[in-house]
């Protein structure tokens, strides 16, 4: 069976927190699609709080412990991320921002990358567009057409989602990144001569008063 690495970037302070249940429903969503077209799913979680001292040292001594190192290289060998960040100030956190920086340039380039938010209102929705999406444009990651973004009103209780449009996003974000990690899984080769026009009909484009091939559908 193909298998795909997903790493999910989850850069939430809490523990637990809303913007790591956002995190796992995603991974969750995309695992079950790539599972129901034959491709085993591999998810590696990194929870950003966890690295917080290895990050500031590396800022200081521009060296990442072996640690950081090893998730660094998850990132970049995965065959898709998945990145979730609370919303300050209407943009993501600074272990978001600094986790980001000290990728290679090129680390992400052209992988598929789902980019999703949580905040206490929906107000900062929009911090998706104008803050998340241009940092990957620069990385030139290739960003899924969907963001998810969660607000508090979004969650029920431990980590029920009762908001109908969020599920709807979850789903739709995870399918669009599930066909960007294996685009080719699952798609014959078209067979030109499948379906080919009956003899009758070529003939009969070609007689007076017959159907002409520019009017044909």
């Amino acid at each position: 069976m193909e298998t795909r690495s997903l790493v999910v970037v989850s850069a939430g302070l809490s523990q637990p927190s809303a913007t790591r249940l956002l995190a796992d429903r995603l991974a969750a969503a995309t695992g079950e699609k790539l599972s129901a077209a034959g491709i085993e799913p591999h998810a590696t979680v990194l929870e950003l709080r966890d690295f917080a001292h290895d990050l500031t040292n590396n800022m200081l001594m521009s060296f990442p412990s072996p640690t950081l190192r090893d998730a660094i290289d998850a990132v970049v060998r995965a065959d898709g991320v998945i990145a979730v960040t609370p919303i300050f100030s209407a943009s993501y956190n600074g272990l978001f921002k600094m986790f980001f920086d000290v990728l290679e340039r090129d680390g992400l380039a052209a992988k598929p990358v789902l980019i999703a938010a949580t905040g206490g209102t929906a107000r900062h929705s929009l911090a998706l567009e104008y803050a998340l999406r241009p940092l990957f444009a620069y990385l030139n990651a290739a960003v899924v057409p969907t963001a998810v973004y969660a607000a508090a009103e979004d969650w029920g209780g431990a980590d029920d989602v009762i908001d109908g449009g969020l599920l709807d996003r979850i789903e739709r974000a995870a399918a669009e990144l599930a066909r960007a990690v294996a685009p080719e899984h699952g798609r014959a080769a078209a067979d030109p001569f499948a379906e080919p026009t009956p003899f009758e009909d070529l003939l009969a484009s070609t007689r007076p008063g017959g159907p002409s091939r520019a009017t044909r559908s």
